[in-house]
């Protein structure tokens, strides 16, 4: 089993679809099915596959928190794969860094930031609840132009890697935030 498998399969995913590649309308699916006593099976000739590129983006991600290193650093990579992010839909932003409105999207793209790490989530959205208090609720960054910029707060990444069993409570936060983009 691979290490993405793995990875997935610790975050409760068991149907994987890639983004990175996007099938043609000319593919056809191979399967195979047993109907009665019959097996029936449908084939494909060849499976082109186009770049992701081409797919409409689906909204700005901004993640706040400690700069990741080392195994924080591949589990955070791993979440960028997972969620199928180009390198022009997401960026790290330290919760010190000053918010300039010129930083946001021109054409009017939705954003959802996620704050890893109480800290970052009371820095950005002025609230003094922990994160249990901050989790499962969309919360607004606190800065002039910003107001309206959903956040989502979750776990650090280490803490992420030293207590696997909160990976599946760090999953429901990136389902929230991926709802919030998607109902912008």
């Amino acid at each position: 089993m691979s290490t993405n498998s793995t990875f997935l399969k610790e975050m409760g995913i068991t149907e994987w679809t890639s983004r990175d590649v996007v099938p043609q309308a000319s593919e056809t699916i191979v399967t195979t099915e047993e109907v009665g006593e019959q097996s029936v099976a449908l084939t494909s000739e060849t499976l082109a596959l186009t770049p992701a590129k081409d797919r409409a983006s689906s909204g700005i991600w901004w993640f706040f928190g400690n700069k990741p290193q080392g195994d924080a650093e591949l589990f955070f990579q791993s979440i960028i794969r997972v969620l199928g992010l180009t390198p022009q839909e997401w960026s790290w932003k330290a919760p010190s860094d000053k918010f300039n409105p010129e930083q946001l999207p021109q054409d009017g793209s939705p954003i959802v930031a996620l704050a890893f790490g109480g800290a970052a989530a009371q820095k950005l959205s002025g609230e003094r609840d922990g994160l249990p208090e901050l989790r499962e609720t969309v919360l607004a960054i606190n800065a002039d132009g910003a107001e309206d910029l959903p956040l989502i707060a979750t776990f650090e990444l280490n803490q992420l890697i030293s207590r696997p069993k909160d990976r599946a409570l760090f999953w429901q936060d990136l389902l929230l935030a991926k709802s919030v983009l998607q109902n912008s």
